[in-house]
């Protein structure tokens, strides 16, 4: 649950992991080598990745050097590596990262994230943009309802808004384009290389 006494300089992430953290909940075992909207990553591969990045960007808030925070580095998605408690620790670890975030210096200064130097800012901007799209992407392919909170909505927009053609690629596949009517989250779901209508195909 999100903390209500939260007062960091940037958004809060509870909400967000609250809500990945409910979608992993309802996903079943026998779901776990189910296609996913991601290419090439079924449902293991893809909560295999989800664990790696929550590790990592928990690692990032840390106001320290980047030199010495965040040299973990969030593997391609691996259902192999997929550990058994898969379930108990995303549950444990999806409010960590949002804690991790509300504590003081954890918006300022560089930070390292899969690999990468950035500024916290950004680090957490790209934290939240992982969570948001992730959880629909396992919603969808395992037959579950997800839309993001309101204020979580804006920031994914305005990020995924920021990549052309000729910058998004290794983040974003390419941009869908909608028939009108869509919604926000629909438009948001398109610039990430995603089709909002997509089913699973063993639905």
């Amino acid at each position: 649950m999100t903390d209500p006494s939260s007062s960091s300089p940037g958004f809060d992430l509870g909400e967000a992991a609250d809500r990945l953290s409910r979608v992993v909940s309802g996903i079943r075992d026998d779901q776990l080598s189910a296609p996913t909207p991601c290419p090439d990553y079924t449902v293991g591969d893809l909560l295999e990745h989800v664990i790696g990045l929550t590790r990592a960007f928990t690692e990032a808030a840390a106001p320290v050097p980047p030199s010495d925070v965040g040299g973990h580095q969030p593997p391609a998605g691996d259902a192999a590596r997929l550990p058994a408690d898969w379930r108990a620790r995303l549950s444990r670890d999806l409010p960590a990262l949002a804690h991790a975030w509300r504590q003081p210096g954890a918006w300022s200064g560089m930070r390292r994230a899969g690999g990468i130097d950035m500024p916290a800012e950004v680090a957490a901007v790209v934290a939240i943009d992982e969570i948001a799209l992730h959880a629909w992407d396992l919603a969808v392919s395992t037959g579950q309802d997800y839309e993001p909170d309101p204020a979580t909505l804006p920031v994914v927009q305005q990020f995924v808004a920021s990549f052309d053609d000729d910058n998004r690629a290794g983040l974003f596949g390419p941009a869908v384009t909608l028939p009108a009517p869509a919604t926000r989250w629909d438009r948001v779901l398109g610039q990430a290389g995603r089709n909002p209508r997509w089913t699973s195909p063993g639905q």
